[in-house]
């Protein structure tokens, strides 16, 4: 089981996963699965990180599952025992659930197929690159996109274009997933992660605890609620953030003109 098939960096307060097999494109494969996994619990639990930029090697984003090692029927030993104390860890790293409750901005190059195109839905922002290619692709192959898009694309963007991409498998540019509002920005190929590390600096000048409140207001008060038990929701969510330390600094900041100093406290 390679680990060194993702690359975890720590830049100031930012998390920076770089998926690192672009002799494969990126395919997923259990060591890359391991680490990305590991990667978001430290995400989660190191309160110096603020953020996180999830990106590909090699001007490639991911081309979803490793299809060759499928169909010889390989099983990596190390994963198979890995997967016997985490069952779902290879669906918590595609951050299908169990997502840190700390921003995560996707910086897309090349190739985000299949798996690629699964795990940008798990993330909240979301820049690609021009030349940059997304697709569900699994159809095409005699599988099913079990990383959530059934379920989650449809949220995300207008259902008639989530049921096209899903039933046709056809792949979408960079300019049809802005326009789909599958993804937020498109710059010039090589800056996606320039300008996804721009984005994650803005975050990380803002108070952690409201933005990790934020952060979970957004993934949890979802369509499914009535809008009046959402904005219950809200008050239970956001209240807490206006009896913290970061609060009383900000104000303080903002009064002495200065640029606040926050603490995540």
């Amino acid at each position: 089981m390679n680990t060194e098939h993702a690359i975890v960096e720590e830049k100031g307060h930012t998390l920076v996963i770089t998926l690192n097999r672009p002799e494969k494109r990126n395919a997923l494969s259990p060591g890359m699965l391991v680490t990305v996994y590991e990667a978001w619990r430290k995400l989660d639990k190191d309160s110096n990180l603020r953020c996180a930029v999830l990106t590909g090697a090699g001007g490639t984003f991911c081309s979803g599952a490793d299809l060759s090692a499928m169909k010889d029927g390989n099983e990596d030993s190390q994963m198979m025992e890995k997967l016997k104390t985490i069952p779902d860890l290879h669906w918590q790293a595609l951050l299908r659930h169990n997502r840190p409750n700390k921003p995560i901005i996707a910086a897309v190059e090349g190739f985000a197929l299949a798996g690629g195109t699964e795990i940008l839905q798990g993330t909240d922002v979301r820049v690609a690159g021009k030349s940059a290619v997304f697709g569900l692709t699994e159809p095409l192959r005699g599988l099913f996109p079990l990383g959530g898009s059934t379920v989650r694309l449809r949220r995300q963007i207008p259902y008639t274009l989530a049921a096209e991409m899903l039933l046709t498998g056809r792949r979408i540019t960079a300019d049809e997933a802005k326009r789909f509002g599958l993804i937020g920005h498109v710059v010039e190929d090589g800056e996606a992660l320039s300008h996804a590390m721009t984005i994650a600096e803005s975050i990380n000048d803002n108070a952690p605890l409201s933005i990790q409140a934020i952060v979970k207001s957004l993934r949890e008060l979802d369509e499914s609620y009535l809008e009046v038990e959402a904005l219950e929701k809200e008050l239970e969510i956001g209240q807490p953030i206006f009896d913290t330390e970061d609060m009383m600094e900000g104000l303080t900041a903002f009064a002495e003109k200065r640029k606040p100093k926050f603490k995540g406290k």
